[in-house]
């Protein structure tokens, strides 16, 4: 690959999603940017997990027909909201997040830091496709890429896939390339998903879901893009981040 096509998204994902949509005519065209995709089936519970074990042993104190106390159920509901959400302000409106961070710890974890940091406040969603995703955290209105700390691990998971309103990271060609670029699914994108371990199978790590503003996600998705310079699928007007925080 030419340096020149490189230096696109060397640092982040618009090159390789730019030849990854390329190539769907050839492979697998109505995964990636197809519109009639099917409903994927719902996560399971992932086998061991604290909470599962907890709730084993929840029931086994209880005494038979004895139903769960309100303390119980307090306690369950903490367990499932264990997820750290967050809000996503922008300029087109707010995105709230659940971070998953029982599935993608490191992920979460480096996303988190670079919130924390006000890494992503007023940049914006620089690549913009409709049917496939919009992506952001890397560039500011003026198209400057921002300085970021070094990759994080993969942590793609074929059962963790990239099923429309999940959040993923953006990277290079190069499997553990990831820095602070993510990128919102706006349809199941099963060419993305994790298959094996090899540079071409390896997938983008999910690392959380919309929970609300799914609307605001599409309505992104609709606005007019633009070539500016070497990047496509620029919008015409910037759509700006203006911060990511903890949601309250």
């Amino acid at each position: 690959m030419k340096k020149g096509i490189i230096m696109i998204g060397a640092l982040a994902i618009p090159v390789y999603l730019t030849m990854l949509s390329s190539l769907a005519a050839s492979e697998t065209k109505q995964e990636c940017c197809g519109s009639a995709t099917k409903n994927a089936p719902r996560m399971p519970p992932i086998p061991g997990s604290a909470s599962e074990e907890n709730g084993k042993a929840d029931s086994a104190a209880r005494a038979p027909g004895e139903s769960a106390s309100k303390e119980d159920a307090a306690d369950a509901e903490e367990k499932t909201s264990a997820n750290p959400v967050v809000a996503i302000e922008t300029s087109m409106g707010t995105i709230k997040v659940e971070l998953w961070a029982d599935r993608s710890p490191a992920t979460v974890k480096n996303f988190l830091k670079y919130a924390k940091d006000k890494h992503y406040d007023d940049l914006i969603f620089h690549r913009v496709i409709k049917g496939f995703m919009i992506q952001g955290g890397g560039f500011s209105a003026d198209m400057k890429q921002k300085a970021t700390r070094g990759p994080v691990k993969n942590e793609a998971r074929s059962d963790v896939k990239n099923d429309r309103g999940t959040l993923a990271m953006a990277r290079t060609p190069v499997v553990d390339s990831a820095t602070s670029q993510f990128f919102i699914n706006l349809v199941n994108n099963g060419s993305l998903n994790h298959r094996d371990t090899s540079q071409r199978g390896f997938g983008y790590c999910v690392f959380g879901k919309v929970i609300e503003g799914m609307e605001v996600v599409d309505k992104i998705a609709m606005v007019k893009t633009r070539r500016v310079g070497g990047h496509r699928d620029v919008p015409l007007e910037p759509v700006t981040i203006k911060s990511i925080r903890m949601a309250e």
